[in-house]
């Protein structure tokens, strides 16, 4: 397979945040990019994949072992056609996972096996996110040349107004689009 000009995963994990994806989509989708939704198993409980299918035109993914359309496993299949992978939001789950190596979902996994370039969109708590271990797992990706967009300083669902909201849709796709 051949990396597709335009062609954009978005990786969506289980934060509050996930709403945000439809936005994303919405815009990437007006800017003619064919959107390839990977969904977590905890993404799932806060944005469905019906959803997603209807504003990204495209069968959401949600299982690493699903069929792939060719004989090619599926996320490698995904790695090879994605001009970037974008994760939107990001929680310090799969921070944590990619910092430290761990691919134990088709999300995780496609980000080891791509050569396109990677932009997180952290989503979290303020306490999460300035935690020792998530700073430093956030140093440590930019460090081998992961790119990320906020978080931003806005209403968490504790009630606070803090750093860890989500950056806004239209600056991570400015990002994404600047990365391509």
């Amino acid at each position: 397979m051949k990396i597709e000009k335009g062609f954009v995963i978005l990786g969506i994990t289980g934060s509050i945040a996930a709403y945000k994806a439809c936005d994303i989509i919405s815009l990437l989708k007006k800017e003619s990019f064919d959107v390839q939704v990977l969904l977590t198993k905890e993404a799932q409980e806060f944005i469905t994949p019906l959803t997603l299918q209807t504003l990204s035109e495209n069968r959401v993914i949600r299982d690493m072992f699903e069929p792939p359309e060719d004989r090619n496993p599926l996320h490698t299949s995904l790695a090879d056609r994605a001009s970037i992978v974008l994760i939107a939001p990001a929680t310090a789950n799969i921070i944590g996972k990619l910092a430290n190596g761990i691919c134990d979902d088709i999300l995780s996994c496609v980000v080891f096996a791509t050569k396109a370039p990677v932009l997180i969109a952290p989503a979290m708590n303020n306490r999460m996110y300035n935690h020792k271990v998530v700073r430093c797992n956030i140093d440590k990706l930019k460090g081998l040349g992961y790119k990320f967009v906020g978080p931003v300083k806005g209403h968490l669902a504790c009630g606070s107004v803090e750093i860890g909201h989500i950056a806004r849709a239209e600056e991570i796709v400015k990002e994404a689009k600047r990365l391509l």
